[in-house]
């Protein structure tokens, strides 16, 4: 089953990642402590909750896979194409680094990221057991921050493409995503022939498909095993926080992948 429930912590799980040596979820926003109108499992910290809720969220939903807070990487999103490693957990005194995109080859580092309509995105490796996590809106899809990813695990851990399996999780559908002019010209500047593949217009406004934009980045950077969860966050309001469905009082839910030790 995709959904797992823990107690009252209910998260998604891809079944191309199942068995890989790994753990990694896609937590809804069930089970946590924070009140309208973060309800309830907020991981985000700078969207008006009070942080001590947001401390006991990450750890309960951490504690549901037996993850420690202490091995957690994470980072300040930024809406970029900036990509980094790391090889060892946070310090708690260390200041994040701004960027959109982690990975790793280090078992027990748990990759940490937060969204509330951008599109997740899980990366893995089998052969060389390399891990991202990457935060696409849509200036890291135009600005092809997988193709920033996929070639740091090329440099760094001499994958290859074609062993790389990827998962594009939970995030606004191609049905709720309109955008103006600005972003559709550099939409067409990007994706060229496919563009009419990732934009649709109706009634005078334009929709940007970000879910089919991510596979066709992948599938251009050779990558073949792509899951798709095609779970829209702003049609399903009762399981994920949408900065666009709830009109940007909302949480954001988090996103966990690590290595098993």
């Amino acid at each position: 089953m995709p959904f797992i429930e823990y107690g009252s912590i209910k998260y998604y799980h891809c079944t191309s990642l199942e068995n890989q040596g790994l753990y990694h979820a896609f937590f809804t926003r069930h089970g946590g402590f924070s009140p309208v109108p973060w309800r309830s499992l907020n991981f985000g910290a700078s969207v008006g909750d009070d942080i001590q809720r947001v401390v006991r969220n990450r750890e309960i939903a951490l504690a549901c896979l037996n993850i420690k807070p202490e091995s957690v990487y994470d980072v300040f999103q930024i809406h970029s194409t900036d990509v980094v490693s790391t090889e060892r957990p946070l310090a708690a005194s260390e200041e994040h680094l701004k960027a959109d995109a982690i990975h790793t080859n280090q078992p027990g580092i748990t990759l940490m990221m937060r969204f509330a309509d951008c599109v997740p995105i899980l990366l893995f490796d089998p052969v060389k057991r390399a891990i991202a996590i990457i935060h696409a809106g849509w200036i890291g899809t135009v600005g092809n921050i997988l193709q920033k990813t996929v070639l740091a695990f090329i440099e760094n851990y001499n994958s290859r493409p074609e062993d790389i399996i990827a998962a594009i999780g939970p995030s606004i559908g191609p049905d709720h995503y309109s955008v103006g002019w600005d972003v559709i010209k550099q939409v067409y500047t990007s994706f060229k022939t496919y563009s009419d593949q990732v934009i649709r217009k109706e009634n005078e406004k334009y929709y940007f498909n970000l879910w089919k934009a991510n596979q066709i980045l992948l599938s251009e950077l050779g990558l073949i095993k792509i899951e798709m969860t095609e779970i829209c966050t702003s049609c399903n309001l009762n399981d994920w926080y949408s900065h666009r469905g709830e009109k940007g009082t909302t949480g954001r839910f988090g996103v966990v992948i690590g290595l098993s030790e």
